[in-house]
Order: structure tokens, then sequence, then C-alpha cells
């Protein structure tokens, strides 16, 4: 566990203020070396920084520079990564500036009317002489910080009555700042960490080891480069800080910088109480040791136990039926909520339209679908979604009001069809707004992959941007229970289309819960009719049954049916409108 961890934005800054630089692959290669500036004949691109671990050189062999980004921080005035690192490498001296005391190792004693105050803390005399707690004047107590060696870096004063308008507590100036109580810690088994002194103190009372406490409160952590290399020895961490509405100060901050060993104490054995102090005085020596003794680790992200987890019976969960029986049959009952559903296959083959199909079943069955298409004008999405409700080619004026009231207030298109690296973020936030706003429990994405291909500016870059998009989508279905259908075109132009064959990243059809293909029906390199499409599931993460079905196509309706089912009557609206000079014979 090191202090600094290398981060692409450090070396950024840096190239800030000694670029150009271009970036090849894993690196990030300088125009001319900061430290020869290319020398008498300016060679160009001898220097770069690895963007993965912040290694440097200079290939110059007149030159040979190398270190890393803290070597930088060190050559380089106008470059600081942090104020934290500058403190803990002592760049430049910046430690230099701390004062030193007279007789530092000098013993305290502590005087009787620091003692007495402590003693109505409930805190003894010896624990006071110990940590050599005195009183500077009247009214102030005087708490010195000395490090692992004895010697003091840091004085702080309390003052136990203060008036109105006074501070409670300060410090000297230009002191290091440091733990309270380190001087007296006797192994690196385990280390408990308090806000205040008098919080340390009482833990010690209580016959706990190794109790120490912050300089200048739970904001402030500028303490932690002196002590770092101290306490990344000890086996674990335990905070005992303050319980403020119902958190634990200091908590989060040791929780990040030291994961695998910090505990903290639970909220439920404060029991009302604001901090050790408090608890050693009414409850006693005892709560405070199993207070220590039930602390727990920070939860773990993303596990939970397996036996708070509802048995259900799989076959009849709650699904969006997709109006096919035999896709039903083969997915259990239809799309599952929380589903995350990847549909591919050739340009013009008809993907887009089986997805809209989808839609309308949907509808049909009382849920709030939106559509996002990356392809399509909005008027052209409207116009495919009425012939698909109506079965017409052309419905007229009064059936097209029938299919705008009947799906008024439930179903809705992103009013943008052109999305770029930045705006995937915008349709997301939109996703969950119209889940929590509008009800929306069926999403059509219809393609966004070519609209994120005309805004990448690599390979790399595009497959990074689907995966992480597709992640996000997965995420979204399963949290809140939703469907999203993905529409995305194959890598190949012929052949049987297989998972691996989704256009980008592997990692879309990884993140997806079922992936289907629609395609037409070729033989011996011919199309066998031109409205029958193969339907093939070959992902079902959920039961793992796969099938092919055949689907019929009306141009005329853009209907989608199974092939078999192709004669029965297909009613989405309720009407007892007489059938116009207009109306096709579209029976499905």
């Amino acid at each position: 566990m090191s202090f600094y961890e290398f981060k692409t934005e450090d070396a950024e800054r840096f190239a800030q203020n000694h670029g150009p630089v271009t970036r090849f692959g894993k690196e990030m290669r300088f125009r001319y070396c900061p430290y020869c500036h290319g020398g008498a004949h300016k060679d160009k691109g001898t220097f770069a920084i690895n963007l993965e671990t912040g290694a440097f050189n200079c290939q110059r062999s007149s030159c040979g520079a190398k270190g890393n980004m803290v070597t930088l921080s060190k050559d380089f005035d106008d470059f600081e990564i942090s104020r934290e690192v500058t403190s803990y490498y002592n760049i430049n001296n910046y430690n230099g500036r701390f004062r030193t005391f007279k007789d530092a190792h000098r013993v305290t004693e502590s005087k009787d009317e620091a003692i007495e105050y402590l003693k109505s803390r409930g805190i003894s005399e010896a624990v006071c002489r110990k940590y050599e707690v005195t009183i500077k004047e009247k009214g102030i107590l005087i708490f010195p910080f000395k490090d692992e060696n004895g010697v003091l870096k840091f004085i702080k004063y309390r003052n136990i009555n203060p008036a109105e308008g006074q501070s409670k507590e300060w410090c000297e100036k230009n002191c290091m700042p440091i733990l309270f109580g380190i001087n007296h810690c006797t192994s690196f088994d385990r280390l408990v960490v308090t806000e205040g002194q008098i919080d340390s103190l009482s833990l010690t009372e209580a016959g706990i080891e190794n109790a120490v406490s912050v300089p200048i409160g739970k904001n402030g952590f500028s303490w932690v480069p002196y002590c770092w290399d101290w306490l990344k020895q000890f086996k674990q961490i335990v905070v005992f800080g303050d319980c403020e509405n119902g958190t634990v100060t200091l908590a989060e901050e040791f929780q990040k910088r030291f994961p695998k060993i910090t505990r903290t104490v639970r909220v439920e054995d404060y029991q009302g109480y604001k901090d050790a102090n408090d608890i050693l005085r009414n409850l006693g020596k005892q709560a405070l040791i199993d207070a220590i003794e039930n602390a727990e680790a920070a939860p773990i992200k993303h596990i939970k136990e397996m036996a708070d987890i509802e048995a259900i019976d799989i076959e009849n969960l709650p699904a969006i039926s997709t109006g096919t029986k035999e896709l039903n049959d083969i997915l259990s009952g239809g799309f599952h909520f929380g589903d995350f559903v990847i549909l591919t296959g050739r340009r013009g083959e008809g993907k887009s339209t089986m997805g809209s199909q989808l839609v309308v079943e949907a509808l049909s069955k009382g849920h709030n679908c939106m559509i996002y298409s990356g392809e399509m004008r909005d008027i052209a999405v409207k116009n495919w979604i009425d012939r698909q409700i109506t079965g017409l080619a052309k419905p007229y004026n009064s059936l097209l009001a029938m299919c705008e009231d009947w799906y008024r207030g439930r179903l809705f298109i992103y009013d943008d069809n052109v999305i770029d690296e930045n705006e995937t973020d915008d349709l997301i936030s939109t996703i969950e707004d119209a889940i929590i706003q509008k009800n929306v429990r069926f999403f059509l994405i219809d393609n966004l992959m070519t609209a994120m291909e005309s805004a990448a500016s690599t390979n790399e870059a595009l497959y990074r941007q689907q995966s992480e998009f597709s992640g996000k989508l997965a995420k979204l279905a399963r949290k809140f229970e939703v469907v999203i259908l993905l529409v995305c075109h194959p890598r190949k132009s012929s052949g049987v289309l297989e998972n691996d064959d989704v256009s980008g990243s592997a990692d879309i059809t990884n993140k997806a819960s079922i992936v289907m293909t629609y395609s037409r029906v070729i033989m011996d390199g011919r199309e066998i009719d031109p409205a029958v499409r193969n339907l093939a599931i070959t992902k079902n993460r959920l039961t793992g049954k796969l099938g092919t079905i055949k689907m019929f196509y009306s141009e005329n309706s853009k209907r989608v049916v199974e092939l078999k089912s192709k004669d029965i009557p297909r009613m989405y609206l309720q009407t007892n409108l007489k059938d116009s000079d207009d109306m096709e014979e579209i029976p499905f």
C-alpha cells in the first residue's frame, strides 16, 4: 500500500505547462523533453510518460532522465501532485517550515486543575499523568502530541469553560500535525482512533491499548502524510468517532484510505450517546470494550445473503408478453422485469420493425413504453407504430386519432436522434426519469451504437463507450425492474449470426440476459420467401432454453407475427368504425 497512486490526470496537468503532447497507445509523448528540451538538435518525441504507471524516461542518451510523477513534482516548481504528496515526500524540504521545541523529550508534569477536570470526565489521575495533560493557565488544558520516539510535535489547547464568543479549542501555529497518543501505543495489532483527545483518554481508562485521537477534528486530515508509515503497520484500525445523525465521524475517510483493515463502531453500540467519553460516564468501561469488539468492517459492495433472497418459481415470474406464443414459451412467459435484451440482425432485414412490434405488444398489455431511434425521424417512427397498431398501410384520420388516444400518456420517444459520448449520460438520466415520472416499463433503443460510431475517435474508444453504456443499461434494468431492448448491428454480412457477431465490444452481449437475432431465411444462397424471417434466441440467461421461430412479416402493415398464426386477426384497438374504401384486407 503506497501513499501515492498514479492518476492519468496528474500527467495531463504536467503536460499543460510542458507540452504539447501526443498520445500513442499507453504513452503520452512530449514534443520536447522537459529536462533537455531536445538538446542542440531539438530532437522530438524522446520523452514519454507511461499512462498506466506514471513512469517516464527520455531516450536521448545524453539526457536519460527517468523517474515517476513524484520525481517531476520534485524537479519542476510549476507542478505539484497534491499538498499531501508534497508533505509525505517532503518535496523541496516542505516540512522544514514546522517549528521544533526546546526539550522536546521532556516529560510535562500534570497540574492539579487538569487532574481534577479529567476526573470529572471519568478519567483517572494516572491516565492524566501518563499522557502529560496539564494546564497552561486557569481553565486552559494542554494536550502534548508526541511521536513514536516521544518527541513533541504538536500542541493543542482546550478551554474548559469558554465564555460566549471564545474558542473552545485551538493549536500552536506551525506545528506538524500528528495523532495524539502515538508514543503510548505498545503494539501493531489493533489501533483505535477517536475524534477528541478526551475520548481517546476514555478508552485508555477502560484498559484499551493503542488509543489515539486526531489533532484537528473530523474534517481535518492534514496529519495523514506524517502518520501514514506508522499507521499502515497495524493489522486493524477501529474508528470510534462521534456519532452524529446516525453516522460515525472519521469512518468514511479511514475506510477510503485503509479499506482492508478499517472497522467502525456500530451506531447501535453508542446507545444514544455522542462519543466514547459519554459512554464511559453513563454506561461504564465495559460498554466501551464491547463497542470496540463489535466494530464492523464497511459492508462489502455488491454482496448480500443468499438466504435473504426470496424463493420464487422462475416459470411464473412477472413478464411482459412478446405477443408470440413460441417466444413466450422459450422465455418462460416473455421478457422478465430486469431483463436487458439484445436484438441484432443485418441491415434492411427488419430488426427495427421487430423491435417496434414488441413495443406495440407491450402497450397492448398495459405497459408504458419509450423509444430511442438513432436512425429514423420521429415522424417515421410514429408512422411505423401506427401501421402496426391498425394493420393498415395508410390508416385513415379517425383511426389515427384513436391510435393517439390509445397510447397518449403511455408511449414516449427520446427527443433527439444524435448521441455523442457525453450525451449517453443524458439518455441514461432520461430513462431513469421516465421510469420514475412516467412509469415506463419497456424501452426500445434503436440503434444507439450507430450514433456512437460517429462520435468515437478510434475503435478502442468506441468499444469502451459501447461496453460502458451497455453495462449502465443492464444495471438500470435490474435496479428498476424494467425491460430494456437494445438493437445492434452485426459484424458479419453473411452466414448464421451468433452472439459474438454483434458489432462492437464483446461485452455488449456478455451483459445481456437475452440475445435474439432476426434475419431473412436463406437456403442454398437464396431467400426462400421475402415475407418469412427467422427469430433465433441465442442466449437466455434465466433458463438457458434456446430456439428458432419462423416469423411472418407484412410489408403493408409492418406487422411481425408467428408464421403459423399469420391468418389469425390481431386487434389492438376496440372500434366500431366501418371499413373505409382505403382499408386493406390485412387480417393479422
